[in-house]
């Protein structure tokens, strides 16, 4: 894991960037206005633990080597994760991520930190939204009247349960004034539809793809009007096991999905939920009552296949499909510690000009692996 670059076939390369904690996930690719790809991701002992913070490497143009990780959170007392990088039209670079407590996604907010020497360095951190529950996983865009667009997803607590996903939403958090302030737009009918992401097509028309907590399809929807208004989310023909995608539009106007093939109806595998290794006590106390009605959240899907796929027709469709990482994506556990954990997940595409196609991605949460594909590879 020493952030060097190799080719390992015709048209791919690869890295593990260091690896600075025990546990690394979530990442996320940008390209900084100096043509340097960075990355960010969170690490600590386990995810939800006081000690999970951000952290951020660099592939400068022209190197093959990914710089040491920094350090860009440490609140002791809190999980800070699934961290993004925003280049707002002003040249400022802004670094958002969550923080919580323990397992309680319900109690989360988004954070920020803000850069004016283009993602150099930045400045202190402070709350972009207090709205408890706030999640962020996805970029930020910017529509044709220059409004901001930040995709989140709600995570909603139910009364006398421990957060688990039962009933998460969609939503936009949408700027008008450079990000000064927000107002939240709830995607209307939308629960089990999370880490919404935002693919312009051109004009006021957009497409969304979602991750599914009932671990059934990647879920689509759509926007008329530069992204103010969706339509429900409803399944598009790809798999998902509620486990994050991530989208873009390429050079030739196709949107390539980095996912997993699988879902539900591939494996018998389940976990009573994300944070089922941290809740210690304090799961016995939540509550005695009997238990809520309505759909699930699945957990425990393995996390594998890591796929890459394109669609020609705006993500009504993805015919053309192939596999970056295979094995066996076992997840029932987040250990990192043990090497128990064996998933491909949470990946990042980063298409540049030159038509290369960048992933990133957890590799068995000990580690992010870094893919680089040229034109001719996909």
């Amino acid at each position: 894991m020493d952030g060097i670059v190799r080719p390992v076939s015709s048209g791919r390369s690869e890295a593990f960037l260091a690896s600075p904690t025990v546990q690394n996930h979530a990442a996320n690719l940008t390209l900084l206005p100096d043509g340097t790809i960075a990355c960010v991701w969170f690490g600590g002992t386990m995810e939800g633990m006081g000690d999970i913070s951000i952290y951020m490497s660099r592939l400068a143009p022209g190197s093959d080597v990914w710089s040491v990780p920094e350090k860009m959170s440490d609140d002791a007392q809190k999980s800070e994760q699934n961290p993004l990088l925003f280049n707002a039209p002003d040249g400022k670079v802004w670094l958002l991520f969550t923080s919580q407590t323990s397992g309680n996604q319900d109690g989360a907010v988004v954070k920020r930190r803000i850069s004016e020497d283009g993602g150099k360095t930045f400045g202190k951190v402070s709350v972009l939204c207090d709205t408890p529950g706030t999640f962020v996983r996805q970029p930020v865009i910017v529509n044709g009247r220059g409004e901001w667009l930040l995709p989140v997803f709600r995570c909603i607590g139910l009364p006398g349960t421990r957060w688990s996903g039962d009933v998460d939403t969609a939503a936009v958090l949408i700027s008008t004034d450079a990000g000064a302030s927000w107002t939240m737009h709830d995607v209307a009918d939308s629960i089990g539809a999370v880490h919404m992401n935002i693919v312009p097509l051109g004009g006021d028309e957009m497409v969304a793809l979602y991750r599914n907590r009932f671990s059934e399809q990647v879920l689509r929807s759509r926007s008329s009007d530069g992204g103010r208004s969706w339509s429900a989310p409803e399944p598009t023909d790809l798999p998902n096991n509620n486990s994050s995608v991530q989208a873009v539009r390429t050079g030739d106007g196709r949107i390539a999905i980095v996912y997993n093939h699988a879902n539900a109806s591939m494996s018998d595998d389940r976990r009573l939920s994300l944070y089922d290794e941290i809740e210690g006590d304090e799961a016995e106390t939540t509550s005695a009552g009997a238990e809520p009605a309505g759909r699930k959240a699945v957990w425990g899907v393995p996390r594998a296949p890591l796929s890459l796929a394109f669609s020609s027709d705006g993500g009504e469709s993805f015919p053309e499909r192939i596999d970056l990482e295979t094995g066996d994506g076992f997840c029932l556990t987040n250990n990192s510690k043990d090497g128990l954990n064996r998933e491909f997940s949470y990946p990042s595409i980063l298409a540049t000009p030159d038509g290369v196609i960048h992933v990133a991605f957890t590799y068995f949460r000990r580690a992010i692996k870094y893919v680089r594909l040229s034109s001719g590879a996909v």
